[in-house]
């Protein structure tokens, strides 16, 4: 994910009623007009363009491709396919000790997709350094979850949420956006919860995009961009949907 998680504070929000069943498949969308460039054949350079736009079909023709928009000032809208990927795989993943006392806490409870519009601005809510969530970006991934591409996971303490993460599912890879947490570890117990009800529903692979030191001490690890792409155009179609209930997180304790 292209930002370490932070911590947001805030005042307490009501829980919305979780969903019964499974994520919703995604809606189909019309062909991208824009021609973007295969990052497979395009050597090491991890940048591969600037323009297009945040449309629905830009961006899951991107995403379908192993490429993602990353907004920087002052300049029109860059496009990136890093070199080596970051992913995470259950065999991968690492529970620290601390975590798993985390784990054990019985008052926490985790769903999905019971509030993205939230996840996705606590995510963007860092006024003193500044984002990469734009408005435009914001906007975009609210369309995307719409659609059924975008997913979310809360992390509760009762009525308040107090972590998260969102990111875009192709098929049995989803792609980690960015997460957030206003309470210790809790973007860590949203990631696991996330990897768990992904892999339970048939998924393989989590894409974290740029392995960080807090994604490679949960376990994240790099994979040349070859290897990952040959993944992804194997797994995108997929059909994958998740659990969205209400679960206690004594259940990722393992």
């Amino acid at each position: 994910m292209r930002s370490n998680d932070r911590e947001v504070r805030d005042g307490p929000r009501l829980l919305p009623v979780a969903p019964d069943g499974r994520t919703r498949p995604p809606r189909p969308v019309p062909p991208s007009v824009w021609e973007l460039p295969d990052p497979g054949v395009l050597g090491p350079q991890e940048l591969i363009g600037f323009g297009a736009d945040l449309e629905p079909a830009t961006l899951v023709d991107a995403y379908r491709r192993g490429i993602f928009p990353w907004p920087h000032t002052d300049t029109p809208l860059p496009w990136f396919s890093p070199d080596p990927r970051g992913v995470l795989t259950p065999d991968t993943l690492h529970r620290s000790r601390s975590l798993r006392r985390t784990l054990r806490r019985s008052g926490w409870t985790t769903t999905v997709d019971a509030d993205l519009p939230a996840v996705v601005a606590a995510c963007a809510d860092r006024a003193e350094e500044g984002t990469w969530l734009t408005p435009a970006m914001q906007a975009a991934y609210r369309r995307l979850h719409e659609l059924g591409w975008v997913h979310s996971v809360e992390v509760w303490d009762g009525p308040r949420l107090v972590g998260g993460i969102y990111g875009v599912q192709v098929g049995a890879v989803f792609t980690g956006e960015s997460m957030f947490h206003r309470v210790p570890d809790a973007s860590k117990v949203a990631l696991v919860d996330l990897l768990d009800r992904f892999t339970a529903a048939g998924g393989v692979l989590l894409d974290v995009q740029l392995v960080t030191p807090h994604l490679a001490s949960l376990g994240a690890v790099e994979v040349p961009r070859e290897v990952f792409l040959a993944d992804l155009d194997r797994l995108r179609t997929e059909r994958v949907r998740m659990a969205v209930g209400r679960r206690p997180v004594t259940t990722l304790a393992g």
